[in-house]
């Protein structure tokens, strides 16, 4: 399944592709987002363009979907290469913005210590979606490396 926006597709157009091709009905993912029926309805109508934090956060885990995308679909811009998330698992500080040179396509090592950098997390494999918090969405796994945990 290709769950990336598609040039010009809506919001509306976008939660329903994802919606249906996961399967689920309009109650069903309401309730998986924690967002009203009603206003899910309002969404794929296209009667909502703009999604609050909390209902894009729970759109996107209901839908499987980074939370990236979702801000590109009502922004109306196409993800490109440097949309991917990358971090040094050593130098990244929780909560703090991405170096700029580590979001670079080219970029694959971090230029302040020499480690690979990482775009998915290293228990789950689950792309990176947000660095705001410290844990994977997906599976709880700090993206940060402890100093004395060992990566195998």
């Amino acid at each position: 399944m290709d769950n990336t926006p598609q040039p010009q597709e809506s919001l509306a157009e976008y939660v329903k592709r994802i919606r249906t091709s996961l399967s689920l009905s309009q109650t069903e993912l309401a309730l998986k987002a924690g967002i009203h029926l009603q206003s899910l309805g309002k969404i794929e109508r296209g009667m909502t363009t703009k999604l609050n934090s909390k209902s894009q956060r729970g759109l996107a885990v209901a839908l499987q979907v980074p939370s990236e995308y979702l801000d590109a679909v009502v922004r109306g811009v196409a993800l490109g290469a440097s949309d991917v998330m990358k971090f040094c698992p050593h130098c990244w500080q929780p909560g703090t913005t991405l170096e700029d040179i580590w979001l670079s396509p080219r970029s694959k090592f971090c230029f302040l210590c020499g480690t690979g950098l990482r775009n998915s997390c290293a228990r789950c494999n689950e792309p990176i979606t947000s660095v705001k918090f410290r844990f994977c969405p997906y599976c709880g796994f700090p993206y940060k490396e402890s100093v004395n945990s060992v990566v195998t």
